[in-house]
């Protein structure tokens, strides 16, 4: 093989790795970085909400595997103690076709949730967690907007848990 076949793929390396080194500098200078693990101001916690509750089984799993506080089984061994107050779902027409049929849908999910200790001192007062989605639907592809909303349910309750873990992380040790 001639030496300028050799120059040439020499040439491609450098471009791809000053490529990767520039793409890497700017996110680096735009502030990305992975979220990494959630740290509590707090070391272990209980979850007090309602089994019944869609989700009850997802927050738990968040709680456990996003941070560095424990998880206790009884809320007398824990620190503080997380309760979920309520969990709304609701859905309402946005918009109407010009035959008066449902054009839009606007989504919306509402978690009150509070983090206090045993003596009832708020580390989080109450606070909620609000998401909405809107999606457009059609009759002739009922069965195709049906999974688009049962998916936008499924995503904003991921979106609840993750901004309920977030503002966890924020919360503060009560002034005695």
């Amino acid at each position: 093989m001639p030496a300028s076949y050799f120059a040439s793929q020499l040439v491609r390396r450098v471009t791809r790795v000053c490529a990767a080194a520039a793409l890497a500098a700017t996110m680096a200078g735009c502030g990305f970085h992975l979220r990494g693990e959630a740290s509590y101001p707090f070391d272990t916690m209980y979850l007090n909400s309602a089994p019944t509750l869609a989700i009850t089984t997802d927050l738990r799993r968040a709680l456990e595997a996003a941070g560095s506080a424990k998880l206790m089984p009884a809320a007398k061994e824990a620190q503080v103690v997380v309760d979920v107050n309520s969990v709304e779902d609701d859905k309402r027409i946005l918009s109407l076709s010009s035959g008066g049929k449902v054009f839009e849908y606007l989504l919306t999910k509402r978690v009150l949730f509070r983090v206090h200790d045993a003596e009832g001192n708020d580390w989080l007062p109450t606070s909620e967690v609000i998401v909405r989605r809107t999606y457009t639907y059609s009759d002739t592809e009922a069965l195709a907007k049906e999974y688009e909303e049962q998916r936008l349910w499924r995503d904003m309750q991921a979106d609840a848990i993750q901004q309920i873990v977030r503002r966890m992380q924020s919360s503060k040790k009560p002034v005695a």
